[in-house]
């Protein structure tokens, strides 16, 4: 299994659909399909089964997706430790379900001002991991949201994101304006794997565990298959409503939650002035970027 081969499958694994990761990977789709055909003979097993609105992943390809996504981050750890060799020295970025996003482009162009000998690479995490991998040293600064486990991290408020509710679009929620999170009750809910942050896990699912039973999900890919695939529902940041819009999908705002809390995060344990200034510009591009208080009259 070469590396080409192994992204091409997590595109697909995760997009659910061979155009959009063609897209996402600027390949054409034949290339693509023949790649992802190749890894299966080579292991002798199918991957992916063709549904109507895409590519499901087989058992098989349910095993090999979280192979895959170890063997890459690995092979990325292996040249950032050769790259940094040449004394330049190279951050990661962890993010979970889109915490922040919106601050990295303009902190990243002020970081590449006032620290040129500092690089950013960008690391997405799993939802079921809201220190988006500070806990395994996989990253330096993590955009993450609260509420969860912060012992032995320095955590700093960066805003709020309202979330809503992800529903079929053909779901009679979804021609709402807006929904209270009681509505939801009892239906199929997406929910995070046991295991997972007793804090972060109840904030998302907002009902008893055994309200309904529902798909449990790692990615925000997931919970939006769960919606498309099962008739699920559940809560996103209301970020999702823009980088995850797609057709039999519904964003409904939704009350009677607490906003989703965006925090940097580092290691308290473990100084680090190039990562705090990272986390600095971070900061700094958020309040840029806040809405100005109109000023009061006298």
């Amino acid at each position: 299994m070469d590396l080409r081969a192994l992204r091409c499958f997590v595109a697909v694994a995760e997009e659910g659909h061979f155009g959009r990761a063609a897209a996402r990977l600027y390949l054409a789709q034949p290339p693509l399909s023949r790649r992802i055909r190749e890894l299966e003979a080579d292991l002798g097993c199918r991957l992916f089964d063709r549904i109507p609105t895409g590519a499901r992943l087989t058992p098989a390809g349910e095993v090999l997706l979280a192979e895959a996504r170890d063997l890459l981050e690995r092979a990325e750890r292996a040249r950032e430790r050769v790259r940094a060799a040449e004394a330049v020295r190279v951050l990661v970025l962890g993010v979970v379900a889109g915490a922040g996003l919106e601050a990295g482009p303009p902190a990243l162009a002020a970081l590449r001002r006032e620290r040129p000998e500092l690089r950013v690479r960008l690391r997405e995490a799993p939802v079921t991991d809201p220190s988006a991998g500070l806990r395994e040293g996989l990253v330096d600064v993590a955009l993450t949201r609260l509420p969860f486990d912060t012992t032995g991290l320095t955590v700093r408020p960066l805003g709020e994101e309202p979330v809503v509710a992800a529903v079929p679009a053909a779901d009679p929620l979804a021609g709402r304006a807006r929904v209270r999170v009681a509505e939801l009750a009892g239906r199929p809910r997406f929910r995070l794997p046991p295991g997972t942050d007793a804090r972060w896990r109840a904030y998302w699912f907002a009902a008893a565990e055994d309200d309904a039973a529902g798909p449990v999900v790692a990615t925000v890919e997931e919970c939006l298959h769960a919606v498309l695939w099962e008739g699920a529902v559940g809560l996103l940041p209301a970020g999702a409503a823009l980088r995850h819009a797609r057709p039999g999908i519904a964003f409904v705002p939704v009350d009677g939650h607490p906003p989703s809390r965006v925090v940097t995060a580092r290691r308290a344990a473990v100084p680090d002035p190039s990562a705090d200034a990272l986390a600095d510009a971070l900061h700094a591009a958020a309040a840029r970027l806040r809405p100005r208080q109109p000023a009061g009259r006298v």
